[in-house]
């Protein structure tokens, strides 16, 4: 294999499994080359995923040493991201009667998830995240981009059991913006004992959702690595919740002039 090739073949290798320390055996053995011309060649991608922020490559010496590939982006470009989501979002035409958003064709667009999934995922890459967890319908595609980038499962809770779930887990909490007891349900099989969990959801405006989720996590018997949303609503009154991250923030919605004020979220407060 030339090496224009092996470089294509090596790359596409390396994205499709991040997050897995490979044996640099592993490529030897599949390229039939030495360790000293693989290795020139993982230099020479290390360098290309650094400059466009593609990722990071990480070897590590020793009997129980090899490659990582860690997919990741950097501050600003994270940044960037999520004032591309922030212009779309600034639309008056969003406004829904009764002060509700339009988010479907946001949350439906695979390069707006993409986007989304990469926020999300370099916000949380630290955290040693073993699952991502949200409840359905809308927070499905995020969580689901978000995994994706973290190479980890999702799991999605639900308002009511499913036959097709098995014996299940329900909890009941106090609902942020209605203040009404609701109940939520996730299989047993879900998640293992011990696991660290991500939580997101799309709009949060009391907070009592995600409260709830978090309390299935400890049901479990797993931690909760974070909590983040996609948008934070406006909410007048103390919520449950104060420990949690958001992307972008909706500070007030003024239904008779159809006006949105949309700003980057407290993860972006470092910025």
């Amino acid at each position: 294999m030339k090496r224009s090739e092996r470089l294509v073949d090596l790359t596409n290798f390396l994205t499709e499994n991040p997050f897995e320390l490979l044996k640099l055996s592993t490529f030897t053995e599949r390229y039939e080359s030495s360790k000293s011309t693989i290795s020139e060649d993982l230099e020479i991608i290390r360098q290309v995923f650094k400059a466009r922020e593609i990722g990071e490559i990480k070897t590590y010496t020793g009997t129980a040493g090899g490659v990582e590939f860690i997919p990741d982006i950097s501050d600003k470009r994270s940044v960037e991201f999520a004032r591309d989501i922030q212009e779309l979002m600034g639309h008056q035409k969003r406004i829904l009667p009764g002060g509700y958003l339009y988010l479907s064709d946001i949350v439906g667009d695979p390069t707006n998830l993409k986007k989304i999934g990469r926020i999300l995922a370099h916000e949380f890459i630290d955290a040693r995240v073993d699952a991502v967890m949200t409840i359905a319908t809308k927070g499905i595609p995020i969580a689901q981009a978000t995994a994706e980038c973290l190479n980890v499962p999702f799991v999605v809770v639900r308002r009511d059991p499913k036959v097709t779930e098995g014996a299940t887990l329900a909890v009941n909490y106090m609902s942020g913006s209605s203040s009404k007891v609701e109940s939520m349900v996730l299989s047993k099989r879900a998640l293992l004992p011990g696991k660290r969990v991500l939580i997101v959801d799309d709009f949060m405006k009391g907070g009592g959702t995600l409260n709830g989720m978090r309390s299935l996590v400890y049901e479990m018997d797993c931690r909760v690595a974070g909590v983040s949303v996609f948008i934070e609503g406006p909410f007048h009154g103390e919520r449950p919740l104060v420990d949690y991250r958001s992307m972008l923030r909706v500070d007030n919605i003024d239904l008779a002039n159809h006006a949105i004020d949309v700003r980057l979220g407290n993860m972006f407060d470092r910025a």
